[in-house]
């Protein structure tokens, strides 16, 4: 786990030397915080070309619940401070501060939840897919 981790942020840092700062869509607000990206890069590698690479920070308030949604590009999230009960597809787990998980795009994210009622809790979210295509929408 640890060597995953370490690996995804080393990728994510190689990137992030050549971002360049770009103007964001207003994108659906799941929670009481709107995710914040903080890096979106164009990737022009032959191999995956014209796919868009982006790390967005939710923020969830104490026992905030979010609302259904999708990802319709691959979801990889980490947990960066507090615990989170996820509800993917139909089956729910709990991720703490330090464990990361994935979700397969366009499956429904029923809800996610900070199991604190007093402290925030945060996830760091790595996206990368075809740039014409947002990175969360409307779970129906």
């Amino acid at each position: 786990m640890k060597k995953f981790t370490l690996s995804l942020f080393v990728f994510c840092a190689v990137f992030a030397i050549n971002a360049q700062a770009q103007h964001e869509p207003k994108s659906v607000n799941v929670t009481q915080f709107p995710p914040e990206v903080i890096f979106k890069k164009i990737i022009t590698t032959p191999e995956i070309k014209s796919q868009e690479a982006k790390l967005v920070v939710v923020t969830f308030a104490p026992g905030e619940v979010s609302g259904a949604h999708r990802h319709p590009i691959p979801t990889i999230a980490y947990v960066l401070q507090g615990s989170i009960s996820s509800t993917f597809n139909g089956k729910t787990h709990i991720y703490n501060q330090g464990e990361a998980f994935w979700e397969d795009p366009n499956g429904l994210h029923a809800e996610s939840k900070n199991m604190s009622k007093t402290k925030q809790a945060k996830l760091l979210v790595y996206f990368i897919g075809p740039k014409e295509l947002p990175f969360i929408t409307e779970g129906k």
